[in-house]
């Protein structure tokens, strides 16, 4: 399975970090080795001061495509969920500078936090509102109508380029208020006010 990210897809984060706003979804990859489930612990990494949290709806791929136009990408997922994608800000930020990739920030390990609680699409109201919570003060809220891709244009984009499988994962992007974590910080994200994941900083 391949987890895919969309980057830049809320115009306020965009601004919050100086980023041009993108006209066609920003995409990178993270391993498998990413994957943080079953609210398991997240382990500070001793090559970053500064992860920063970013809450992003998650779909989940329910079957094999390629080069799929958007009026058919609501065929290829089934069920949504909540994650996080942890960011390494300065190294990101020192990796920018040299104009190099972004793996380190993005790709180490247990930076993809995905919840085992997945909601059938069919089932969730729209817009589709969610939030972070840290330590039981609201950091992040967004909104399903806020993105400038929606679904359909993420899974149509992407498949033009990497064939998507059954399992495959797609981080949809996050809405502005992502910051610094530290140790002890307990997460808590929810979709529309039902909680979807609640994990701690060690």
């Amino acid at each position: 399975m391949k987890i895919i990210c969309i980057g830049r897809n809320y115009v306020d984060h965009a601004k919050e970090l100086g980023n041009d706003v993108p006209t066609s979804p920003v995409i990178f990859l993270k391993p498998d080795t990413a994957l943080l489930k079953n609210n398991d612990d997240f382990y500070y990494p001793e090559f970053s001061e500064d992860i920063h949290y970013e809450a992003e709806l998650v779909l989940k791929i329910s079957k094999a495509g390629k080069s799929i136009r958007p009026e058919f990408a609501h065929k290829y997922y089934s069920e949504i969920s909540l994650g996080v994608d942890f960011t390494a800000r300065d190294l990101q930020n020192e990796l920018r500078e040299k104009g190099l990739p972004w793996e380190k920030a993005k790709a180490f390990d247990h930076s993809a936090v995905v919840s085992n609680i997945w909601i059938d699409k069919n089932e969730i109201s729209t817009p589709i509102r969610f939030d972070l919570k840290i330590n039981n003060q609201t950091v992040q809220e967004g909104s399903s109508e806020d993105m400038l891709f929606n679904f359909d244009q993420i899974i149509s984009s992407v498949s033009e380029f990497i064939t998507l499988k059954t399992g495959d994962l797609i981080f949809t992007g996050t809405p502005k208020g992502v910051n610094g974590i530290k140790i002890g910080d307990e997460l808590v994200g929810s979709i529309n006010n039902l909680e979807i994941f609640n994990f701690k900083i060690k």
